[in-house]
């Protein structure tokens, strides 16, 4: 699937960063044009493969390149403002060639969580392509405001996205872990787990094709009608060697000729499956009741059994509930590990979002004294700052 990806703000852009180092060591050709936007110059300037001339710092006249300080009402009436800066860069991107445009951004701050939805609701106005958001949840020990951000902003940006695919900070951060050392992790298991995903049906000329293909008419269907997705991962390191031998045996249970009949690989390709689903969720959830489902099986070829994939895809049918649950396989020829993705959509029975809502609701009670928090964030960072920044690059 060919994306046009917009980062939005500091974790946004650290993501679509992510993502392109992704895309350049895989070979993946996902990301077919990249924007980072952002009102904090020093974030734009520390992204590594961003091109320069897709970075856009807006905001100037009211943050002098300094963010927002945690308040998204400012970051949303900045992005409004200065929609046509971002636009300028937007229209750069080869819209002819890509499938659909995903926004990127952390839900807690100030910047992605008021500027993404303003930028979602601008390209569906604009574009016929669907759009797409990747919004990731705060921690709940990054404090009130992130949760009242996330709270707030979640409700918009799934309203102005064709869907939105969201990713829980809580459910991965690590006891014990420094935060910058937690949110570089995280930002792998996000682009690993959307990588393969995405990266479904992206086969180049001469290259291996799938037995059961995905492209990306099979993830924009599943993505369609709108709500919340959520994405299991699961994988294997496997031999990938021509030899047929050691661990290429034990996940075969066979011989090189035999290993699309073999009983031992059907069950444990199903195995990944249910793996991924009844692990780790990008945002945990109960699969039960998910509108729509979508399995990618992805490895190298030789690994990828047909009988296992459907199998895996009835067991997914039975436990959510759905008759709309799609699957095919990835081939990846160099791959040394067989994984699973699992996209579900639509999800319902959510606790963190039902969780979100509530503290929002409480937070109303306490909404002075979180903007007068906001507004001394804001004063500190520009303070003694009013002269004219230079160029950003």
């Amino acid at each position: 699937m060919k994306l046009a990806m917009i980062g939005f703000g500091q974790a946004g852009g650290k993501i679509l960063d992510k993502f392109l180092e992704y895309d350049k060591r895989h070979d993946s050709n996902i990301v077919r044009a990249a924007v980072a936007v952002n009102t904090a110059k020093a974030d734009l300037m520390g992204l590594e493969h961003v091109p320069k001339e897709n970075r856009v710092l807006i905001g100037q006249s009211r943050v002098k390149g300094h963010g927002v300080g945690a308040d998204n009402e400012l970051g949303a009436e900045i992005a409004e403002e200065d929609i046509d800066e971002v636009q300028g860069a937007i229209d750069s991107i080869p819209v002819h060639e890509v499938d659909a445009f995903l926004v990127i951004s952390g839900l807690g701050g100030g910047t992605g969580s008021g500027g993404s939805p303003v930028i979602a609701k601008h390209l569906k106005r604009i574009y016929t392509e669907p759009v797409y958001g990747l919004g990731v949840l705060p921690g709940s020990d990054e404090g009130g405001i992130y949760t009242l951000n996330a709270a707030r902003s979640f409700q918009t940006f799934v309203r102005e996205v064709d869907n939105l695919l969201v990713f829980d900070n809580d459910a991965w951060r690590k006891s014990g872990e420094s935060v910058q050392g937690g949110y570089d992790e995280i930002n792998e298991e996000i682009v690993t787990r959307f990588g393969i995903l995405f990266g479904a049906g992206e086969v180049e000329q001469g290259g291996d094709v799938a037995e059961s293909v995905v492209d990306s008419s099979e993830i924009i269907n599943t993505l369609a009608g709108g709500g919340v997705s959520t994405v299991g991962y699961a994988s294997e390191t496997v031999d990938n060697d021509t030899s047929g031998s050691g661990l290429l045996s034990r996940f075969t249970g066979g011989d090189d000729d035999t290993l699309e009949d073999s009983a031992s690989t059907t069950n444990r390709i199903t195995s990944l499956v249910r793996k991924a689903a009844l692990g780790r969720l990008t945002l945990p959830c109960e699969i039960e009741g998910s509108e729509r489902a979508l399995l990618v099986t992805a490895g190298p070829p030789k690994y990828l059994n047909r009988k296992g994939i459907e199998r895996g895809r009835k067991w997914l049918e039975e436990q959510t509930g759905s008759m709309e649950v799609r699957g095919g396989d990835y081939p990846v020829p160099d791959s040394q590990q067989v994984a699973s993705v699992v996209l579900l959509s639509g999800v319902n029975n959510v606790p963190r979002i039902k969780e979100l809502q509530e503290v929002a609701i409480e937070a109303q009670d306490n909404i002075d004294d979180i903007r007068e928090e906001s507004e001394e964030n804001l004063e500190e960072l520009v303070e003694d700052d009013d002269d004219e920044l230079e160029p950003l690059f």
